[in-house]
């Protein structure tokens, strides 16, 4: 595949968004937007529980993976990289474990569902460099 055709991967997730958590219950809102000619996704999140953050996504044709800049207002950041995978966007990355000693790997996967109307974002964290994993965010993003 081309870069070109790389760098539009992601582009089902463009658009305007209520998310759930998997009992039905609204989480929060998302905004994402295509800029530069959908060469980059904005994320815009607002949570329920009163947490904002900002994602800036896109296509490194140099390193040959998506790359992912995650800014929050707790003051997290996290990077992450990654691609397709069987359908689904797959990013990873390390984060500080906080008062933990080491580091904690992060996998987001989003999948579209068939008909473009639904995104599912399944955030996992491992303590041991993906040996075990535990849920951090399981979002079902419906477009409005």
């Amino acid at each position: 595949m081309t870069d070109a055709g790389h760098a539009h991967e992601f582009s089902f997730w463009v658009g305007e968004w209520d998310v759930f958590d998997p009992d039905g219950e609204q989480v929060g809102t998302n905004q994402v937007t295509a800029l530069f000619d959908g060469q980059v996704l904005c994320e815009r999140w607002v949570g329920s529980s009163g947490v904002e953050g900002i994602s800036l996504n896109s296509w490194d044709a140099d390193r040959g993976a998506w790359h992912q800049t995650w800014m929050d207002s707790t003051g997290s950041t996290l990077l992450l990289d990654g691609g397709v995978r069987d359908g689904a966007m797959v990013l990873e990355g390390d984060s500080p474990a906080g008062s933990a000693a080491g580091v904690q790997r992060h996998r987001i996967t989003w999948s579209p569902s068939a008909g473009g109307d639904q995104v599912r974002q399944f955030w996992e964290v491992s303590p041991d460099d993906g040996t075990t994993w535990e849920t951090a965010f399981d979002g079902r993003y419906r477009r409005r």
